[in-house]
């Protein structure tokens, strides 16, 4: 397994977005330790969590990364710290770097969801199936994270309907299963021949 951050060619950190309800009331007693163990695999793989920068379920995903170390950064819909927390009533806790948009939640789900490599979608809501229409217009492998929520059988409902075959899709209710499959899907689409430039210092000796 790779370590958990490359600090020379951090670019090539795989950025995993979980896009999940900030509320959490029907997402089942189970949700919060799903979610934790979730981050813990995303930092277990060597990926960089990206999510909302919300409360909820993202959250969650988020504690349970930095439980082991892993990379965190949050897309915020505010316009600025001040904004975020005040505002938007968001928190500021277990994130690594958050990114504010301005853009408010529709705006900020496209840059998201574009910003990643990938996406999980745990429990959720409306936002969630913005965040997954998003990502499947766009072609990027998704995952939809099974518990003992409904948003699973709804987004498959959708994908049913739409009548667009995707071969980017997994699903899944193990956490580390759903990283491993999730992970080949985005190195397919990786440049594989790419030649990083070398140190400046290395090129004088």
């Amino acid at each position: 397994m790779d370590p958990l951050f490359n600090t020379k060619h951090g670019h090539n950190q795989i950025k995993i977005c979980v896009s999940g309800a900030a509320e959490t009331g029907h997402c089942g007693i189970d949700a919060l330790d799903k979610a934790k163990e979730l981050g813990r695999e995303i930092a277990r793989h060597g990926a960089v969590l990206v999510t909302g920068a919300t409360t909820g379920f993202p959250f969650w995903v988020a504690m349970g990364l930095k439980e082991v170390g892993g990379i965190s950064v949050g897309i915020s819909p505010a316009a600025s710290e001040k904004e975020h927390v005040e505002v938007y009533k968001l928190p500021l806790d277990y994130m690594d770097l958050i990114m504010y948009t301005g853009f408010g939640y529709a705006g900020r789900d496209l840059l998201l969801t574009r910003c990643a490599d990938a996406v999980i979608c745990g429990c959720g809501r409306i936002g969630t199936i913005h965040e997954f229409t998003i990502a499947f217009e766009d072609g990027k492998p998704i995952g939809i994270f099974e518990g003992p929520w409904e948003m699973g059988a709804e987004l498959e409902e959708i994908i049913q309907k739409g009548h667009r075959p995707n071969a980017k899709i997994v699903m899944g209710n193990e956490p580390k299963k759903l990283l491993e499959d999730i992970i080949n899907l985005v190195k397919k689409g990786k440049i594989t021949e790419y030649k990083p430039v070398k140190d400046s210092v290395s090129d004088t000796n």
